[in-house]
């Protein structure tokens, strides 16, 4: 069995066939999927999410504030998404949540403060955080390392970044998880860097409709092919495919205690 670990299949491009990229995934043999819920929290985008997972029994949700939208984040989508986790078990982690230099879609210093809140809230929940950086390692590691104690385990989530983040984020606790980027030709870098994680720490994920994996290059992305991401580890591990299938199910149940 397979655990992506990271979708957004409650986005517009599933809106045409979503129950039959949901259908597709089963036979696969995908047997748990995270979808996580973002874009402006004024406009239902967290609210859908969740209604997806209520709609099916191996779909969860994570609901957070994204940094390209955090100067959107205000007192109202504290409220929102605390009302949300009480009113339904399919929310277990919040996410994806970080800091995003590239785009800078949000200013920085907006991002810093809000990542740091929601880092806060979080642990106050007891949840586990989905971590989205980019150009900005050195800013996610000093404010990880510096949360509140009482935050739970989290995910590095479409890991990208160099093998001395992966060795930090290791080292606070956080699993690492792959995309299709891992497949890629010139990724090279990236699967020196996936073969130093330890098999307990490794996830896979898809990131969908987002980086679809070798061979499906090019196309839109769905939790389907989240298996092409488990065969790239697996080689990289020298393990077999369905093993390392278990072994990040595994990692997921164990963040998640399900």
């Amino acid at each position: 069995m397979f655990v992506d670990s990271h979708t957004h299949i409650d986005g517009s491009e599933f809106d045409t066939d979503r129950d039959e990229v949901i259908q597709r995934a089963r036979d696969a043999g995908v047997s748990a999927i995270l979808n996580i819920g973002t874009g402006d929290p004024h406009s239902g985008a967290l609210e859908r999410a969740v209604e997806l997972a209520e709609a099916h029994a191996d779909i969860y949700t994570a609901i957070g504030i994204h940094p390209h939208d955090a100067r959107l984040f205000d007192n109202e989508t504290e409220q929102l998404i605390a009302k949300l986790i009480t009113q339904s078990s399919r929310v277990i982690a919040w996410g994806e949540i970080g800091l995003d230099f590239h785009y800078d879609n949000s200013p920085r210093e907006v991002q810093i403060k809000v990542f740091q809140r929601q880092l806060q809230l979080a642990g106050e929940a007891n949840l586990p955080v989905i971590i989205h950086t980019r150009e900005a390692e050195d800013e996610t590691i000093e404010i990880l390392r510096s949360r509140s104690a009482s935050a739970g385990p989290g995910i590095m989530h479409c890991f990208s970044g160099s093998s001395r983040l992966a060795q930090q984020a290791a080292d606070l606790g956080f699993y690492i998880s792959f995309s299709g980027i891992v497949t890629f030709k010139k990724a090279e870098e990236l699967r020196t860097t996936a073969k130093q994680v330890p098999l307990d720490r490794l996830l896979i994920e898809t990131d969908c409709p987002f980086l679809a994996p070798v061979p499906y290059r090019g196309k839109r992305n769905e939790p389907a092919y989240v298996v092409e991401v488990a065969r790239c580890l697996a080689d990289l591990h020298g393990v077999g495919l369905d093993e390392m299938g278990e072994i990040t199910a595994a990692n997921f149940a164990r963040i998640f205690k399900l």
